[in-house]
């Protein structure tokens, strides 16, 4: 993560890190000091402190030097699933490595349990990230559903109580590229959103810094339909937990109806917590839109009518990153398109999705010499880097120590 010098400055509505004044719940015996000082001070101040002198007018036909403009802040470094290039994804083990690896921001994808309980998986279906199709005792709750207008089968988060999901455990989701974190298999449980807010909170403390949590609402429409809806239960932890009404907080969705009413249900009491509209595959569009039989896409999303109405219900978008930096017919990085300018226009923050290091996921120009799960560190650092210059105020990334290479190496 960045140092506290980056994050405990008030960074504005386009770079999409906010902090409240006050930081007693991390420091109360330097607040206190604080304040016996500011007394002993007001105690022997004089009454009428004398004026400055007048600044003298510049000299006829001296050229007067603009204030300095201020410096950018630094990128955010959000840890996609955690350390998920390292770490099977969506285990407390891939959130620590990622708060250690410098990362400003943790993301948890959150579903439900069948007894209300939010916890941290990439989506209900978890047929091929935990053990459950090897256990006997749960031969039965295989299903067939459809989700999104998709057909699935396999094993759903809201057909387990908490209880029986915690006798399963993690494992890694694309084995093939990542063979590393698959022998790591069977060792990690599925964590409750409390318990990476946990987490968060206790690292904060321990660093002295804020770790920000970017929870995503994972098809709200499905959950909403079967009784179950997230929104309800995130908006009751936010008041709940003091962490979450202190730290930075992003609430993301490629819905846009979920994220309008997490703004109806919060207005503008938490500044803290940011909404962002993510934003997929341009030819499709979001799973509301499509139910309620609006032909829109996210294409047209992303255009500046749709980002001026995306701005009247969120902070911030989280785009699919070719659509920021697209790549040309021989697989290398072309010029930037005009979706950072237009939407700083609209007053959006942009963190693009997802920068990973192995060879299947880098532009054709920055992979090595190996196969598709060959890592190549550099190759990344420099696609992050093209991306910081196109004017990205944060990223997704599932190696966060590269990402942070990236933001803090100068570029040559």
């Amino acid at each position: 993560m960045q140092s506290q010098s980056r994050l405990s400055a008030p960074r504005s509505r386009a770079a999409g890190l906010f902090f409240p004044a006050s930081r007693r719940w991390l420091f109360p015996a330097a607040a206190a000091a604080a304040c016996a000082v500011l007394l002993a001070g007001c105690a022997t101040a004089p009454r009428h402190k004398p004026a400055p002198p007048p600044t003298p007018a510049p000299a006829p036909g001296a050229s007067v030097a603009p204030p300095p403009a201020a410096e950018k802040p630094k990128a955010l470094v959000i840890a996609h699933r955690g350390a998920s290039a390292l770490r099977p994804e969506h285990t407390l083990a891939a959130y620590t490595k990622a708060i250690e690896d410098g990362a400003d921001v943790i993301e948890p994808d959150l579903v439900m349990t069948r007894d209300g309980v939010l916890v941290a998986r990439h989506e209900n279906d978890i047929t091929g990230t935990t053990n459950v199709a090897e256990l006997t005792q749960f031969a039965e709750r295989k299903r067939t559903k459809v989700i999104d207008g998709e057909r699935l089968t396999g094993w759903f988060t809201e057909d387990f109580t908490l209880a029986e999901l915690k006798t399963l455990r993690a494992r890694e989701r694309i084995p093939r590229v990542r063979p590393a974190n698959a022998r790591l298999n069977d060792q990690f449980e599925v964590p409750t959103f409390d318990e990476i807010v946990r987490l968060a909170e206790q690292a904060s403390l321990r660093t002295g810094k804020p770790i920000g949590i970017y929870p995503e609402l994972k098809h709200p429409s499905y959950f909403r339909g079967i009784g179950l809806p997230l929104e309800d239960k995130l908006a009751a932890a936010l008041r709940a937990q003091p962490y979450l009404r202190q730290a930075p907080v992003f609430i993301q969705c490629f819905e846009s109806g979920s994220l309008r009413a997490m703004r109806r249900t919060l207005g503008r009491g938490l500044p803290n917590v940011k909404l962002v509209q993510l934003v997929g595959n341009p030819r499709k569009g979001p799973a509301d839109w499509k139910l309620a039989g609006d032909p829109r896409t996210f294409d047209d999303m992303l255009s500046t009518t749709g980002l001026r109405e995306v701005a009247a219900y969120a902070d911030g978008i989280g785009p699919e990153k070719s659509s920021v930096v697209p790549r040309d017919a021989q697989g290398a990085l072309a010029a930037p398109t005009a979706v950072v300018r237009n939407a700083h226009a609209a007053g959006l923050f942009v963190h693009p999705y997802t920068f990973r290091p192995e060879n299947s996921f880098l532009p054709k120009a920055l992979q090595t010499d190996g196969d598709d799960a060959t890592r190549n560190p550099a190759g990344m650092v420099r696609e992050v880097q093209a991306f910081l210059a196109a004017g990205v105020d944060g990223f997704f990334t599932d190696d966060p120590a590269l990402g942070r290479r990236a933001v803090d190496t100068p570029v040559r």
